[in-house]
């Protein structure tokens, strides 16, 4: 038996109407060609599907059979058209992020409630497992957005930028560096610098501040936690470097002092990369725009609290 979704419209269009002629007009067809249509359908399946000597007309046993497999495929296709409708518009899709940067996450989680609020239809993921390839995941469909601070020439990707941030020199308020207007490279060598489980390549302490200057500190331990680097800063079991908006999380804590670093005005930009032709769509310029925003707002509240601590350790270390 050969079955077409006109036939399972038909089918379902003449049990709602109860009569050839407004279903006829339901389907935007004549009712001779729906009569047609009947037949031979009918012929296909063997068997009559309709009573015709009711008013109104109404499905026979094999009929009623047949309807229950249109209701159910027909709620199906039509769901899916309407997920294709979305996906041309731009109001639906699917939103799969890696980070090359351990401390985005405490940014990007606020980024993604706010994006989950106005852009319902889209699937939203994070996949941690894949940051270490994050580029080829990318170009192989794996990830939809990579947020980066190393931007690379690389066809069919494009670079937006997010925004500027200042990695910070944290340290217990105790500590005799507090007493430094300027962390340096030097600083560090005897101290156990407490980073994210990344690699060295990817963390701006090595980047921008010990690598240049060829300076390894006395220890390194990784965290994979910012709550946890901030706890063992405070303890006196090391020292850290973090972005500037992660300062945040110590605005209510008087044990620590945060401190500039290297000339005091090194700076980094952070992307998301995607692929090019994913730029323009809706939702992807949205959470750019959202990523901008919030960036925005962490790091007016990170600067006011900076500049408390820094304050604060200024007056102890007098």
């Amino acid at each position: 038996m050969h079955l077409e979704l006109r036939h399972l419209r038909t089918i379902r269009a003449i049990h709602e109407t109860g009569g050839l002629q407004k279903a006829a007009e339901s389907l935007h067809i004549t009712q001779s060609a729906l009569s047609h249509q009947i037949k031979g359908l009918e012929a296909q399946a063997g068997m009559e599907l309709f009573v015709r000597r009711t008013k109104p007309m109404r499905l026979s046993a094999a009929g009623l059979r047949m309807l229950r497999v249109a209701e159910r495929v027909l709620e199906e296709v039509e769901a899916l058209e309407a997920e294709f409708d979305q996906l041309r518009d731009g109001s639906a899709g699917r939103l799969h992020i890696t980070l090359e940067c351990h401390a985005c996450y405490d940014w990007l989680l606020p980024v993604l409630e706010l994006f989950r609020r106005a852009w319902a239809e889209v699937d939203v993921d994070i996949r941690p497992g894949l940051a270490f390839n994050a580029m080829e995941a990318l170009e192989r469909e794996q990830v939809d957005v990579v947020i980066t601070s190393d931007p690379e020439d690389l066809p069919g990707i494009t670079f937006a930028p997010l925004f500027d941030y200042s990695p910070v020199f944290v340290a217990a308020a105790s500590h005799p560096l507090a007493a430094k207007s300027l962390i340096t490279a030097e600083d560090l060598a005897g101290e156990t610098l407490l980073t994210y489980p990344v690699e060295r390549s990817r963390l701006d302490v090595y980047k921008m501040l010990l690598g240049p200057a060829g300076v390894e500190p006395a220890a390194h331990r990784k965290v994979e936690l910012t709550e946890v680097i901030l706890l063992l800063v405070a303890s006196g079991r090391g020292v850290a470097v973090l972005p500037d908006w992660v300062m945040r999380e110590i605005r209510y804590h008087p044990d620590y002092v945060t401190r500039p670093i290297g000339d005091g005005k090194m700076s980094r930009r952070m992307y998301a990369a995607c692929r090019s032709e994913d730029a323009q769509k809706p939702y992807m310029a949205h959470f750019a725009r959202l990523a901008r925003t919030e960036a925005v707002k962490l790091q007016s509240e990170s600067g006011r609290e900076t500049g408390r601590a820094t304050g604060r350790g200024a007056v102890r270390a007098g």
